[in-house]
């Protein structure tokens, strides 16, 4: 007959687990938490203590957070030079309390930010960035998501527990991550309210708790595991520790669209000038929303201790098609590294052209989703080609404006028409000589298409490839070009179907002009 054994605290709460997954499904895990509803970073592999260190002696000017910012986001000035602010000033506050413990209860306000602005113009990558960029625990999640303590849905309070799971338990960490809250226009409690505003008003009114100085309990009240927990550690040491995460160095940001503010704020601006002769002009929605005051966002139906404790104010707008573009050319994020990378896992290079990204950008401000579109119209586009290129005699393609404008025809040549894709390599080949050259040279060579169907013919008849034979073929033009460029500041030479027939001969000929202008009578004693 076997012992009884005590089950140890894992057993218990696998078994609880198994128990719960089999009556609910997989929609509820032990603690409660219902799944998506919250969304927390992964813990960085780093050590936690390298991390509170780093925190702690974070002391960056606002003038480079905007600069990190600049590197991943595009546009949005005014919103990234107020973050900057706002996470230097908490941020050297942090670390000012944490060197003199005893002024810790001295008068500080709270640096936390309300965002305002239409979807997909970066809200949420801004704040992912700058966590990333201090190295603290980021936990995002949707207001419409909570609801007041007592009431079926969450409880805000998790949301710092979060940044426990996500700082490994280290507490310490815990304090001093970000807690990003979308879609708070959402909570906003509607007017004619009759009853009990549970989900607008009391989310509300439960924040204001964690905005500036609160203690929360690690574990929650509902948290079953954490409950048993605690009942083991009672039987082992008779007595239940409960620890605790403090707010006062954990920074809320929540933002949303509030499409109806502008129309508060138009109104008080107009009752304004009644009487003195003048009217508001009917500007953009933006241009009103940024001159938004606490009282309109009381209007729009936020207590008004809610918004106070909100002090730093951040107007994102909304993005056009130059900002869409520079995104896809210049963004270290940019979604065309993506689909580089997708490509190139089936031996396929994929070329994007600065037409090419224009056309996609233009699409994309059409979808009306700010950089969400640039993912929309990229699906769209390149679909059937992630299908039907691999395996194919396809090595890659090139995305000009034609292939964004007839991407079917495009697709059907790859896969058919053995000229075209000889013509697509040797575009592709050309290209790369022409980024070396520059990063070499500081000076831009553009190949005609005349250029480019003669160097195919001389590749063809040399038995070589186009990167080659333009690299043999243009060997003397970095010392050449350097010269023109010294002379005139010429730094962009077009390449021709005449150049490529007599390179030596147009280097010459270049050269000479660049010295007769160098020493032309305008310029000369």
């Amino acid at each position: 007959m076997s012992e009884n054994k005590i089950p140890t605290q894992e057993e218990i709460q696998r078994d609880f687990a198994e128990f719960m997954k089999q009556k609910y499904g997989d929609q509820v895990r032990v603690g409660l938490e219902i799944q998506g509803q919250r969304e927390v970073e992964p813990p960085e592999e780093q050590d936690n203590q390298e991390r509170i260190r780093r925190i702690l002696e974070f002391d960056m000017t606002p003038r480079e957070v905007k600069a990190y910012l600049d590197r991943f986001v595009i546009g949005q000035t005014d919103a990234k030079r107020a973050l900057s602010i706002a996470i230097c000033d908490h941020y050297n506050h942090v670390r000012h309390a944490h060197e003199n413990p005893e002024t810790r209860e001295e008068e500080y306000s709270k640096q936390n930010v309300i965002m305002v602005g239409p979807t997909g113009v970066g809200k949420t990558y801004l704040i992912r960035t700058l966590a990333k960029l201090i190295g603290v625990p980021f936990v995002k999640a949707d207001a419409t998501k909570f609801s007041e303590t007592g009431y079926v849905g969450g409880n805000v309070e998790d949301l710092v527990r979060d940044l426990a799971t996500q700082a490994g338990g280290d507490i310490e960490l815990a304090q001093y991550g970000i807690v990003y809250l979308d879609e708070v226009d959402k909570i906003a409690a509607p007017r004619n309210t009759i009853g009990r505003d549970v989900s607008g008003r009391g989310v509300q009114m439960n924040l204001l708790k964690m905005l500036e100085d609160a203690d929360v309990e690690l574990r929650s009240p509902l948290d079953a595991a954490g409950q048993m927990q605690a009942v083991m550690e009672f039987q082992q040491k008779g007595k239940i520790e409960k620890p605790t995460i403090n707010t006062g160095c954990i920074l809320f940001i929540v933002s949303g669209a509030f499409v109806d503010l502008a129309d508060i704020v138009r109104k008080r601006l107009n009752r304004a000038m009644i009487g003195f002769g003048g009217n508001v002009e009917r500007d953009e929605d933006a241009d009103f929303i940024a001159k938004a005051r606490s009282d309109d966002f009381v209007k729009y139906g936020f207590e008004p201790e809610f918004i106070g404790r909100l002090p730093v104010r951040v107007f994102c707008h909304q993005l056009s098609v130059d900002h869409l573009f520079e995104i896809l050319n210049s963004s270290e994020g940019s979604i065309i590294r993506q689909y580089e990378r997708a490509f190139r896992a089936y031996g396929i290079e994929a070329v994007f052209e600065e037409g090419g990204m224009r056309a996609i950008a233009e699409r994309s401000e059409a979808e009306q989703t700010g950089a969400r579109g640039l993912m929309t119209v990229c699906e769209r586009l390149f679909r059937d080609f992630k299908f039907e290129l691999p395996g194919s005699k396809a090595a890659m393609f090139v995305a000009d404006r034609a292939f964004i404008e007839k991407p079917k025809a495009t697709l059907e040549r790859l896969l058919n028409d053995d000229e075209f894709r000889c013509r697509s390599a040797a575009r592709f080949d050309l290209r790369r000589f022409s980024d070396e050259f520059r990063q070499a040279n500081e000076i831009d060579l553009e190949f005609q298409e005349t250029a480019v169907d003669a160097l195919i013919e001389r590749a063809e008849a040399a038995g070589e490839g186009v990167y080659e034979t333009a690299a043999e073929l243009l060997k003397d033009y970095a010392h050449g070009l350097g010269l023109i460029r010294r002379n005139t500041g010429r730094t962009r030479f077009e390449m021709d179907a005449q150049v490529i027939a007599d390179a030596d001969a147009a280097l010459n000929e270049w050269i000479r002009a660049s010295y007769a202008q160098k020493l032309s009578p305008n310029d000369s004693n």
